[in-house]
């Protein structure tokens, strides 16, 4: 440590570190400033669009790496790199660093250390997706539920703070995700409801981590919503908000998606189980949610909601609307007004047979046989399985296209709950209360890259894949998809058509977060390579067997000829 901070020192005489107090504006302004990636997602909407089209069609095909930085790392690389002047930020598990972003040099790297019994109550998968960046400081969560902030020339520690009691590891919480900064306010989410816990969002001030407020997903006695929980079973409800939120400046307004009820087996907790597999809209200052939508009430499958909700302005019958988007878990792609929740369109994008569409003006799914013999305890034959049709990995939208470009999984299951587990806050709650068993019905083919329309569900093409991709996409002016492959390659697709126009092989699966971005008028692709995450580790997905381990972050450019 004190050899890589020495290191730092150095190098902050000679590496320009020009504007680094970044503002609330500069983090709304985010996408009007291509040569910098400031806010998770590329921008507040979490669009994951770029303006940048010197990478194009015609010369994708001369894309070379510039550099690749290994960060010693064998979980699974699954964040998000920040660029700020010249410099990239990224996160593991258990280390941060700044990297030089037309050298791969590295500026200054420090580890985070944990208790050992940290990483025992992990659900799924140890790993970090990200960190935020505000003020010139680096502001990121580990999982044994602090709050750091480093100083983002040196990384040196400038504060860190512990998520009020109870929310500690032994308690079943974990901080994976990334912070979202609004208004100088660090909004941060938890893991966990597989080990019975009771979800929540939270509020910092980014300038001191001092805790301003939190908001429970998981009702009180007493409080609304609480009577869709039988018994006692909301004090061990889940509702974890794992994956990071986006922002709409306007109508100042959070959306968070909350995951699934605990325990898996519905038998152990009657009823809709609010406020779980919702949709939150809430006030950043406060943490008051205005309000909600849930997706797949007395869920039964673990078909979490926490999948980003994405911000655009669409023609709704004509007109322009301001939407909130969801590709859900459950399998189908929710579109919702961004002011007051309303459902405008739910339709299936991917292979669903628990539900046979949604009711548009309850919101409910029409559920089917097979869902109801599931909460009877009845053995079935469900899709999609417990992954989803799509999992934690974002999707990306073009106001070009008009398109969503979604990597879905297309693997069913069997299910079966037995008799409903007792619980107990910090033990066990999703295996082993139910049966599963993995089910196919094409071994070539396990997901699809997508381009789909957000108000039918419908691909307009989609690409096969041996193994579902978990990596996000990322989508450009230049109509590019970008995206990583569980196998290594990263590739570039045309977004009007599919067509795979550029591959390039990695040392290990990609399940990361690809960006874009231009320094001295010269476009660049950043990606994180290294296989990781819960359904490398536990799917059984035999095109995964031998795929090495080890998380490294690569920069692409085009070969000037």
């Amino acid at each position: 440590m004190k050899r890589s901070m020495a290191f730092a020192a150095l190098l902050s005489a000679v590496v320009p570190f020009a504007a680094l107090a970044q503002t609330a504006d500069d983090l709304r302004n985010d996408v009007k400033t291509p040569g910098d990636v400031l806010v998770y997602g590329m921008g507040y909407t979490g669009e994951r669009f770029s303006p940048l089209s010197q990478i194009n069609k015609d010369n994708v095909r001369r894309l070379v790496p510039v550099w690749a930085y290994s960060l010693s790392d064998l979980q699974g690389g699954e964040s998000f790199p920040l660029v700020k002047d010249g410099v990239i930020y990224v996160t593991t598990h258990n280390a941060t660093a700044a990297v030089d972003a037309l050298t791969g040099r590295q500026i200054w790297r420090v580890l985070h250390e944990y208790p050992p019994e940290t990483l025992r109550v992990v659900c799924c998968g140890i790993v970090n997706r990200g960190a935020a960046i505000y003020e010139g400081m680096i502001i990121r969560a580990l999982m044994d539920d602090r709050l750091v902030a480093l100083d983002a020339k040196t990384g040196k520690e400038i504060w860190s703070v512990k998520s009020p009691d109870p929310v500690t590891y032994a308690n079943g919480y974990a901080m994976t995700g990334a912070p979202l900064i609004v208004d100088g306010i660090v909004i941060m989410g938890v893991a966990g409801a597989e080990y019975s816990h009771r979800g929540l969002l939270e509020g910092y001030d980014a300038k001191t981590g001092k805790h301003l407020w939190r908001l429970y997903t998981i009702p009180a006695k007493g409080e609304p919503g609480s009577e869709t929980w039988e018994g006692d079973s909301e004090l061990t409800g889940g509702g974890s908000s794992w994956v990071t939120g986006t922002y709409d400046p306007e109508l100042d307004l959070v959306y968070w998606g909350i995951g699934n009820p605990s325990p898996w087996n519905p038998r152990a907790r009657q009823g809709d189980n609010l406020f779980t597999n919702s949709i939150f809209a809430v006030r950043p200052k406060t943490g008051e949610r205005v309000w909600y939508f849930q997706t797949t009430p007395n869920d039964p499958f673990d078909y979490d909601a926490v999948q980003t909700p994405v911000i655009a302005l669409i023609k709704v019958n004509g007109e322009p609307r301001k939407v909130v988007m969801q590709a859900n878990r459950g399998g189908f792609l929710y579109v919702l007004d961004a002011k007051d929740g309303k459902l405008i369109a739910a339709n299936a994008f991917g292979k669903v047979t628990w539900a046979n569409g949604v009711d548009l003006e309850t919101g409910r799914p029409n559920v089917t046989d097979v869902f109801r013999g599931a909460l009877e305890g009845k053995k079935v034959t469900v899709w999609p399985s417990v992954s989803g049709v799509t999992n934690w990995q974002h999707m990306s939208f073009s106001p070009l296209t008009g398109l969503l470009y979604i990597n879905t999984l297309h693997v069913g299951m069997t299910y079966e709950a037995p008799e409903p587990p007792k619980l107990a806050p910090g033990k066990p709650s999703g295996p082993g209360t139910v049966k599963r068993t993995t089910v196919t019905d094409d071994p070539n083919v396990r997901g699809y890259l997508k381009a789909v329309d957000p108000l039918t569900g419908k691909a307009k093409w989609e690409v096969p894949y041996r193994s579902p991709n978990y990596s996000s996409t990322l989508v450009t002016a230049s109509n590019l998809v970008f995206t990583g492959v569980m196998t290594g390659e990263f590739q570039a697709v045309d977004a009007d058509s599919g067509k795979i126009l550029w591959s390039f092989q990695t040392p290990s699966g990609i399940v990361g977060q690809p960006v874009t971005w231009e320094r001295n008028n010269k476009q660049y692709v950043t990606v994180l390579s290294g296989i990781g995450g819960v359904y490398a580790q536990r799917a059984g997905d035999p095109a995964l067997e031998n795929a090495p381990a080890g998380v490294s972050l690569w920069t692409f450019a085009l070969f000037d000829q």
